[in-house]
């Protein structure tokens, strides 16, 4: 009505969101170009506008956001987010966590259910001790009868006469691997004790021949015994020779060990006097 003073705006003052809206339709703007100013996605803006914030991730979030929108629109960011905080101050409120009653029937086994839990215990147990105590479930002979046998035999061991002879466990003989290693160029060939040619060749530094094990005397023919390297398991032993010289020497295993001992020859082998070609 004429005459009747006009509402004071300061008593009713505008929230947040109202704000700064007004102040961005004052400039023009629209809800979009301030998302694309800001990087803030449009539906957070618009739940700032409304004064939803329940919809922003968290109070932190929605404190900068309004903060950044009031930048935008010339709007005091200080003043806003002092409100923006007094506005959320329930959302602070660390949520009061739900508290259960010790003695909780819903949470207490039933008894029945108890002594189930007990009975089973008893007869897992009881298998067990069975299983590994016994061979009852596994066909075999109880174990006390074992016992008596091994004493059995003892005894009939102490009877004179009697004595058992002791076994005697096999084991095989270790095979002894022969390798010939060709320090520098160098011819090589070896023959079998039949005269068959297993191997011959001209070796570079470096090539290696091993020596077949089902062969009894191994014949090495060379003209350059200096220049081979002899190994028996991995081990050296002495060259077959010097310097330059044709020698024919068995490279068995037995034989390269031997040499050099009292009572067995060193010089090449009989019959094979004949120079390398």
């Amino acid at each position: 009505m004429e005459g009747e003073p006009a509402e004071d705006p300061t008593l009713f003052p505008a929230k947040i969101g109202e704000r700064l809206r007004i102040a961005r339709e004052a400039q023009g703007l629209d809800i979009a170009e301030i998302a694309s100013r800001t990087r803030i996605p449009q539906r957070h803006l618009e739940a700032i506008e409304k004064g939803n914030y329940t919809g922003l991730p968290s109070v932190t979030y929605a404190m900068g956001f309004a903060k950044a929108y009031a930048r935008a629109v010339g709007v005091d960011e200080v003043a806003i987010a002092r409100e923006v905080r007094a506005e959320l101050g329930d959302y602070e409120r660390p949520a009061v966590a739900p508290e259960y009653p010790l003695e909780d029937p819903s949470r207490v086994p039933s008894r029945g259910l108890a002594w189930a839990g007990v009975i089973v215990a008893i007869l897992v147990l009881a298998g067990v001790g069975l299983w590994f105590g016994t061979n009852l479930f596994r066909g075999g002979a109880p174990a006390s009868e074992g016992l008596v046998q091994v004493q059995d035999n003892a005894a009939a061991a102490a009877v004179p006469g009697n004595e058992a002879e002791p076994a005697v466990a096999a084991t095989p003989a270790e095979q002894e691997h022969v390798t010939l290693v060709a320090l520098d160029t160098v011819w090589l060939r070896i023959t079998g004790d039949d005269g068959k040619r297993l191997f011959e060749k001209e070796m570079a530094p470096g090539e290696r021949y091993e020596v077949p094990i089902d062969v009894q005397h191994p014949i090495a023919r060379t003209g350059r015994p200096d220049n081979i390297q002899v190994t028996i398991n991995g081990s050296n032993v002495p060259p077959l020779g010097t310097g330059v010289e044709t020698v024919n020497i068995d490279v068995g295993a037995a034989a390269l060990r031997s040499r050099g001992q009292p009572g067995t020859a060193s010089s090449p082998a009989p019959g094979n006097a004949s120079a390398a070609p």
